[in-house]
């Protein structure tokens, strides 16, 4: 008789500072980057100081969820024992509309599928207490 295991869990991230925010509005189904008060530059990842005027002064407002693919590397050996089955993967950054590049998963696409420029949107994985931005394309 074969013994069944449970699968791995996969591994998330704990947030905290400014990230912590961020990942609170992935939660609600939110995909929000930071926005500085004085100059309006966008940011992300989320950090202490504007890096275009160095105001501590910024909100976390709503982004279209929409970008394209800007590059991507493909994950053939998985670093943790829980992606072993899904290698190959992608790990994709893409440019949002925003102007800020964001760095997820594209499930549904096979990596030879993969080309710059391709048109991504945002959708959230639920994993433990943190939702997960993922892509899919459209």
């Amino acid at each position: 008789m074969t013994e069944r295991t449970a699968p791995i869990p996969k591994p998330v991230p704990t947030p905290t500072g400014p990230a912590a925010e961020f990942f609170e509005h992935c939660g609600r189904g939110e995909l929000r980057f930071q926005r500085c008060r004085s100059c309006r530059a966008w940011r992300h990842p989320p950090t202490l100081r504007c890096a275009v005027c160095g105001s501590e002064e910024y909100r976390f407002e709503p982004s279209t969820g929409r970008g394209t693919v800007f590059i991507w590397t493909t994950v053939f050996q998985a670093s943790h024992p829980a992606f072993i089955r899904e290698a190959p993967y992608a790990v994709v950054v893409a440019e949002m509309e925003e102007g800020v590049r964001l760095v997820a998963n594209l499930p549904e696409l096979p990596v030879d599928e993969l080309r710059i420029g391709l048109p991504v949107g945002v959708y959230f994985e639920q994993r433990g207490d943190v939702a997960l931005p993922m892509f899919h394309t459209r």
